[in-house]
């Protein structure tokens, strides 16, 4: 009777250690989101948030028991396996999985056919504020905070890393990948200064990702494209441009690929960077387009003059 007794004293230490927690979950899941992603153009943070919050990082009873991670019910039509619970009325009719993947897909799958979510496919990918409001708008859940709960949980967790990643902006360990995925949302291009700092804040409709280095907007030049041409693309008056990019000739060059081209102007010092040591050849505009900082200000803060020679080894403040 003593060892009946303490089995059931254990019981609910037993059960709590079996619960994990939200990195766990997050680490747990990632690849299937991001790969998801990939396929269905929805952005993995929005998917791991969601999960996050609609099973409970996995511990709610309907995720345990009937592998359904979103809440997803049965709706007109489903003729698979069901699940029984109460919810917002007695009894209701919820989808039953085999595993979590196949949850994750379904989820996928529900978004991309339901019409009333088109509107969420016309937002940029890396938007996941305007991904959250769309859902709540869209009728996906009744708490009127949903929005912000899926926001809140995606800031919490960094959950728009595995959105980068996806896209194959970086790897796992913060880092640009040496070779990029060969999938459409994957527009790369490689230069000296793309290792740096650049932050990825944007999307075009047309798929062209804007960065940010130091605060200042920019993108990679694609092979073949002129200053005028990026200066109409971007909506940048062409003079403006031109300064931006400390451009000495503009008419008579064209960008390679790779090239760091500025849609804003640059600033007046790096917070991110302290020094930059010289390399062989670079110059003082190299160091101020690597950089976002201006020449004249890189100058003053070394008591340099202009036109004066750098050498390799020198080192520059940038702040």
């Amino acid at each position: 009777m003593k060892r009946l007794l303490l089995f059931f004293a254990l019981m609910p230490l037993a059960l709590h250690a079996q619960r994990i927690t939200p990195e766990e979950y997050i680490q747990t899941y990632k690849d299937i989101a991001m790969r998801e992603m990939r396929e269905h153009k929805i952005p993995a943070s929005i998917t791991l948030a969601q999960g996050i919050l609609e099973s409970g990082a996995g511990n709610s009873a309907l995720a345990r028991e009937a592998k359904n991670h979103f809440g997803i019910k049965c709706h007109k039509g489903w003729t698979g396996k069901t699940y029984t619970m109460d919810d917002d009325e007695k009894g209701e009719c919820f989808r039953k999985y085999k595993n979590a993947e196949e949850s994750f897909r379904d989820h996928s799958e529900f978004l991309k056919t339901r019409s009333r979510y088109a509107a969420l496919f016309d937002l940029e990918i890396t938007d996941y504020r305007g991904w959250a409001k769309g859902l709540k708008a869209a009728g996906y859940a009744t708490n009127p905070k949903y929005a912000q709960l899926l926001i809140d949980r995606i800031e919490l967790y960094d959950l728009t890393k595995y959105d980068k990643i996806a896209l194959g902006l970086m790897t796992d360990d913060n880092q640009l990948p040496d070779i990029a995925p060969e999938d459409e949302l994957v527009e790369l291009a490689y230069s000296p200064t793309s290792r740096t700092a650049f932050e990825l804040v944007d999307m075009t409709k047309d798929k062209r990702f804007i960065y940010e280095n130091n605060g200042v907007r920019c993108v990679f030049a694609k092979e073949g494209e002129t200053p005028e041409q990026l200066a109409k693309d971007f909506g940048v008056k062409y003079k403006k441009f031109c300064h931006y990019n400390l451009l000495r000739h503009p008419d008579e060059m064209v960008f390679h690929s790779g090239d760091v081209v500025y849609l804003s102007k640059l600033k007046n010092k790096n917070w991110k960077a302290r020094k930059h040591t010289v390399e062989q050849g670079e110059t003082v505009r190299d160091i101020a387009l690597r950089y976002a900082v201006k020449p004249g200000k890189i100058l003053k803060m070394n008591d340099l003059k202009e036109g004066r020679r750098i050498q390799k080894g020198q080192r520059l403040w940038l702040r």
